[in-house]
């Protein structure tokens, strides 16, 4: 029996080295089985009338393969490109790079809405009809003033990790900012580009992004801008997170509440003009209000009353309500509240848009009809651009907006702290370290996930010298988060982003734009 156990163990021992010669074979025949991934790209050329002129440009659709410092994959990034055609000097020739925020949304909603060559038309404040959507040349693109590179981060359209990546290695704030990083990067040398005016453009999270990654690329990378284009910002993550000990939202959001109010009809008192009023209506929630909110459980009763009223009137909210919510009404509550009566909740994006209410009860909206509005024209009509115009033919699935959860916020906290992820003083590092950089600063009035005054207040707080505050310039549009869907709005950031590039590019002195607003 001991002999039988001692054969076997021995045989074991002779067939180990042989079994595991085997299997790196097998592993060394898989690795080679598989290709290693190489760059896409699909060029088509086009002809659209923007800005009053004929532009011939190329259209490209492809992907860079990121690399880790081995020089293995990590991720293709996929992105659209638009070059003009019959440009002789590329150096005068400016180039934005482009994208949305979410975290987890594709570029299609800057690109199909407001930037792109052709656009998809979506009814002012209505639910976009079922298909076919009308896609149509967009004269109010910035192409005549820019070439525009639309970029889709890991887990969004088509962009994915690859080789011994993870999703989690590009979901983070500073995770994501190093990618885009290394995409700029290889762009500008894959295009003979590193010597053209480059910008960012990004909205909503994008906003967050391009406050961090312009300070990367310029501190880390050497790579200065000539401007950041920003629209629907929010970079300070405290002002608008409701939550319990943080009065700061509730200020910050009383301004956009105000104007909701007004443009709905619902105001006891509702005044002529409406930027007037709001700025009343800021000053009162920068000073009485706020006392109010931070005397807590010490504010005298007739103080606490005056400031009901003050409310009422500024909000349409009914004093019962106001009271009963201890003077603090967030934004899910008052897009469920304001329009309760007749039935509908307001638009989170937009609040210009309604629809049902469904649970006349409930404490809160329980969707956004601005976002089930125009999310189905805007994903059928760039699947079919893509594939049918752009010649872009492949059988793998697009993702509008991807799952990049968990999303690591941590950025500039003291680790194991908890905080509020904050990029403003990423901005205002960068406007220091470069300070010839420009930033126009864009905001729906009728924006509820980013409010305006917000992104205007933290402009106010990023402690620069006035010579540098005077490169922020701020403009904002009677539509909301996508001002670009109200036609008006969109020809009027046509206009601001054409003058700041002009501005910035070399092209003119970079003086304060005519895209800047006085408050």
């Amino acid at each position: 029996m001991k002999l039988a156990r001692a054969l076997a163990l021995s045989l074991a021992t002779v067939a180990a080295p042989t079994v595991l010669a085997a299997q790196q074979q097998d592993s060394t025949r898989a690795s080679a089985a598989v290709p290693a991934p190489k760059p896409e790209r699909i060029t088509t050329q086009h002809t659209a009338m923007i800005g009053g002129q004929r532009i011939d440009y190329t259209a490209t659709v492809g992907n860079i393969i990121l690399q880790d410092d081995e020089g293995h994959p990590t991720a293709a990034i996929y992105y659209t490109a638009y070059t003009r055609r019959g440009v002789t000097d590329v150096t005068r020739r400016p180039i934005t790079f482009a994208y949305n925020g979410g975290p987890g949304s594709s570029s299609v909603w800057v690109h199909m809405g407001a930037l792109g060559p052709r656009r998809v038309v979506t009814p002012d404040t209505a639910h976009a009809p079922p298909p076919p959507y009308p896609i149509v040349d967009n004269p109010y693109s910035p192409l005549d003033r820019t070439d525009l590179v639309f970029i889709d981060p890991v887990g969004t359209g088509f962009s994915r990790p690859l080789g011994k990546a993870k999703g989690k290695d590009f979901w983070g704030v500073d995770q994501d900012v190093h990618a885009l990083a290394q995409f700029i990067r290889r762009y500008l040398s894959e295009n003979g580009r590193w010597n053209s005016p480059r910008y960012l453009f990004g909205e909503s999270y994008g906003t967050t992004r391009s406050a961090a990654l312009v300070n990367y690329l310029q501190s880390r990378e050497n790579l200065d801008f000539n401007g950041v284009m920003i629209i629907s910002a929010v970079l300070d993550f405290q002002t608008i997170s409701f939550g319990p000990g943080n009065d700061l939202p509730y200020i910050m959001y009383l301004p956009s509440y105000a104007a909701v109010a007004w443009y709905h009809h619902v105001l006891p008192d509702p005044p002529a003009r409406l930027r007037p009023f709001l700025r009343e209506v800021e000053r009162f929630a920068t000073t009485e209000y706020a006392q109010a909110l931070l005397a807590g459980g010490t504010l005298e009763p007739a103080r606490r009353e005056a400031i009901v009223d003050r409310l009422h009137r500024y909000t349409g909210l009914s004093k019962d309500y106001l009271r009963r919510a201890d003077l603090r009404v967030d934004a899910g509550e008052f897009e469920k509240e304001l329009m309760r009566e007749h039935g509908l909740v307001i638009g989170r994006l937009d609040a210009r848009f309604t629809g049902p209410t469904g649970d006349l009860l409930a404490q809160r909206a329980p969707y956004d009809p601005q976002s089930a509005a125009v999310s189905s024209a805007f994903t059928s009509a760039w699947n079919h651009y893509l594939r049918d115009e752009l010649r872009f033919a492949t059988d793998k699935e697009y993702a509008i907006s991807g799952d990049v959860n968990p999303w690591d916020w941590t950025h500039g906290q003291r680790r194991g702290w908890p905080g509020y992820t904050n990029v403003a003083v990423d901005l205002a590092q960068a406007l220091s370290y470069n300070t010839h950089l420009h930033v126009l600063l864009g905001s729906g009035l009728f924006d509820l996930a980013t409010p305006y005054y917000a992104a205007e207040w933290t402009m106010d707080h990023l402690q620069l010298p006035p010579e540098l505050r005077a490169h922020i310039h701020e403009t904002e549009y009677d539509a909301g988060h996508m001002m670009y869907l109200y036609e008006p709005a969109l020809a009027q950031l046509k206009k601001d982003v054409a003058e700041f590039i002009g501005a910035t590019s070399g092209a003119v002195p970079a003086a304060r734009t005519a895209a800047a607003t006085s408050r």
